[in-house]
């Protein structure tokens, strides 16, 4: 049974989240129409997307301007407290109390990035400037709160429809920034090292007496196959080294080797680096790189720095050939940048369009609550079971972000083995 959405004005913006929220997150098919007679004829489920009030037999939504604009401006986002939540884009006439479309819309295309704003020592943009942040539902993943309320009040409406319950997935996911501590430096990288730091470690790694304290990936395939995990990595494939790409170099054996061992195993992507950032020659020949290695095609990508830019940063990943893109978070907070925990195509404001680049936000990194939240085993063990079970409510997909050099035997990171294992040996 489908639903027929009446409003006065179609619109690339309403057609879009219509999509989000009834097929992708409610499973229900839906019709638009700008056609008031037939819609005040139907006799099926309809939702009448307009200020005046067409028929008493149907769901009202009072429309906030915001899906019939085709400009890019502030917007008066006031939150007020609503079904145990906050919502913002208040009405005072219609069935639900305030616009989910607008609301939805507002927060899924990150349209406040696009507003002037003052970006973070690594030129991104501020968790601290979002409202989700300034107004405390960072932590949630609101659009799917409100979307299940949503879709509750449709039911007691409509006692015929049908609302599908979503798969909840658990997505473990690596960044390798640099994949060994030692090995694989070369002759030069090495000396230095040891001249700025001695270390026996070094000699006996180098030797082939001791393993490396970054190699992690044999400890890692016994996890992923001892509990069914399917996980993602993602490689910094830099050609050259800078303040912020210390990667191996990717012609090196070693990470040749590392390429092809993942790629037969298991789903890979670029992880494109620093240099790289705004020019799309450096990103195709990175991710050719890979390509050449793993004699595979790589369509999945997630930003170094989690540093990106919209709408350049993503258009520019289409035109390298990403399809998926995994960098929707913060890389200073843990929580939910796009206030949803599942994926959705990109819609590109500044040409009012939906994409095919497909968005996997994640909510939980391990650099943000080390580095950046600065906590202890015991509160990140706490905080990532929270994560865990927000997504879980809402049956959306949780990922997150680990990178190889956590789970080593580096003294630096002492304890986040344990920290990880504990939390993956608990998952259901």
């Amino acid at each position: 049974m489908s639903v027929l959405i009446y409003s006065h004005i179609s619109s690339s913006r309403l057609q879009y989240i219509c999509n989000f929220i009834f097929q992708e997150q409610l499973g229900i098919a839906y019709k638009l129409t700008i056609d008031s007679e037939a819609f005040i004829a139907h006799q099926g489920p309809k939702i009448n997307y307009n200020e005046t009030s067409l028929t008493s037999n149907g769901f009202h939504l009072a429309p906030h301007p915001l899906l019939f604009e085709k400009t890019i401006q502030p917007q008066n986002t006031e939150c007020f407290e609503w079904n145990n939540s906050v919502a913002f884009f208040k009405s005072n006439t219609g069935d639900l109390g305030f616009d989910i479309f607008a609301a939805s819309f507002y927060l899924l295309t990150r349209y406040e990035e696009y507003l002037p704003h003052t970006k973070d020592m690594y030129g991104r943009y501020p968790h601290t400037a979002s409202l989700a942040f300034r107004e405390g539902f960072l932590n949630r993943p609101i659009v799917q709160i409100w979307i299940s309320h949503f879709a509750k009040a449709l039911q007691s409406t409509f006692a015929d429809i049908t609302i599908k319950s979503n798969l909840f997935r658990y997505i473990p996911t690596y960044d390798i920034d640099i994949a060994y501590s030692y090995k694989g430096k070369g002759i030069l990288r090495n000396i230095g090292g040891f001249l700025k730091s001695p270390s026996l470690k070094r000699l006996s790694v180098l030797a082939g007496l001791q393993k490396d304290p970054y190699d992690v990936y044999p400890y890692l395939n016994d996890l992923h196959n001892k509990h069914h995990l399917t996980p993602i990595y993602f490689f910094l494939v830099a050609a050259g080294r800078g303040e912020y790409d210390k990667n191996i170099s990717p012609y090196s054996h070693h990470m040749w080797r590392l390429f092809k061992q993942h790629a037969k195993k298991y789903s890979i992507g670029i992880h494109p680096s620093w240099n790289s950032y705004g020019n799309v020659a450096s990103i195709r020949k990175e991710k050719k790189i890979l390509e050449t290695a793993t004699e595979k095609a790589i369509t999945q990508s997630r930003q170094h720095y989690i540093r990106f830019n919209l709408p350049d940063s993503f258009e520019q990943l289409l035109d390298a050939g990403i399809t998926d893109d995994y960098s929707m978070g913060y890389g200073s907070i843990n929580g939910f940048r796009a206030s949803v925990a599942d994926s959705f195509n990109w819609y590109d404001l500044s040409k009012e369009t939906t994409t095919i680049l497909r968005i996997h936000p994640f909510c939980w990194m391990d650099a943000n609550s080390y580095y950046e939240q600065q906590q202890d085993a015991a509160t990140t063990v706490s905080e990532i079971a929270y994560y865990y079970q927000e997504c879980k409510a809402v049956n959306g997909q949780f990922i997150t972000i680990v990178h190889n050099n956590f789970l080593g035997t580096d003294a630096l990171f002492k304890g986040w083995r344990d920290l990880y294992e504990t939390f993956i040996s608990q998952l259901p």
